[in-house]
């Protein structure tokens, strides 16, 4: 296994500036290359807060690696031992840059990308190396949210999963390894399927979207951020024997009755209605600033008690 001592950032946006952030966190040297290097003035911006953040929530253990900004990206120009890319979700885009990475590093070296959306498969064909690309998609705000998702494509090699693991795990995230591709991964589409049945409660006029997130932030919410669903239910009856025969029934219940969505006009606007009411006069700033202070708290606590 390739030691570890530099990682490559290739795209500083929103998700890149918070993955180098946790790369030097961890006491890794960074090198950031974005061809706007306008990013990186807003890296050094942003820095200070991103690293009080994460102290916070996991103090370092040793000195913070440097962080460095590359705005060339050419052969060699990226002497590191893993790379993170992190550019817009256009898969024309992704397919060049990968492949303009691999010009810039060895070619052992494994080449992770942040992509919520795309699928490794379609993103590797104009690799020379695709054996080493794997999917890293970390949850947003990505400094702060300990998942990563990994999955490689058809070509990808299982080192190459096994490493990117093994380089989150080193830097203090909770990667996940999916054994094939499927679009949303994991998370977005347990997300995906809570929302659809949330519209469909406020299409139907069932519940309002105040209460639907209600609902989910005092009841399920605080038990699984601390133990999943599957250990939450194992503890709500005798075992998770007695609850799936308890509660099964239910449960199916439930199945036969969820319904279904699609975001036509009427519905959005709907919703788009709703949630502004939630939010009222409280800006986008507050309500993240918000968002992250009150996350450290959560994460230490889950960090210090969660199941998982």
């Amino acid at each position: 296994m390739r030691d570890l001592k530099t990682v490559g950032v290739v795209g500083l946006g929103l998700i890149g500036a918070r993955w180098a952030a946790v790369f030097a966190h961890a006491g890794l040297d960074v090198i950031a290359h974005d061809p706007d290097p306008a990013r990186w003035q807003e890296f050094l911006e942003a820095a200070p807060q991103l690293y009080q953040d994460l102290e916070q929530v996991s103090p370092s253990a040793g000195p913070r690696g440097e962080v460095r900004f590359a705005q060339r990206l050419e052969h060699g120009s990226l002497p590191v031992d893993f790379v993170q890319e992190n550019a817009p979700e256009r898969i024309e885009l992704k397919r060049r840059l990968l492949s303009e990475i691999e010009q810039a590093v060895a070619p052992d070296v494994v080449i992770a990308s942040s992509s919520s959306a795309l699928l490794v498969s379609d993103m590797q064909t104009e690799c020379a190396h695709p054996e080493r690309i794997v999917l890293g998609h970390p949850f947003n705000p990505a400094h702060l949210m300990p998942l990563v998702e990994i999955v490689g494509g058809n070509h990808t090699a299982s080192w190459a999963v096994d490493h990117a693991r093994w380089v989150y795990e080193r830097c203090g995230k909770k990667p996940v390894v999916m054994s094939r591709e499927m679009t949303g991964h994991i998370a977005l589409r347990l997300m995906g399927a809570m929302w659809r049945e949330a519209f469909f409660l406020i299409k139907s006029g069932i519940a309002t979207a105040e209460d639907i997130d209600r609902a989910f932030c005092y009841g399920p919410g605080p038990k699984w951020t601390l133990q999943g669903s599957f250990v939450s239910n194992h503890l709500g009856a005798g075992g998770i024997e007695e609850f799936l025969v308890k509660y099964g029934p239910t449960y199916e219940a439930i199945w036969a009755t969820l319904g279904d969505a699609s975001l036509d006009p009427d519905t959005c606007a709907e919703v788009v209605k709703q949630t502004r009411a939630i939010v009222a006069d409280r800006s986008e700033d507050e309500l993240r600033a918000q968002r992250d202070s009150g996350l450290v708290d959560i994460l230490r606590t889950q960090k210090d008690k969660g199941a998982l």
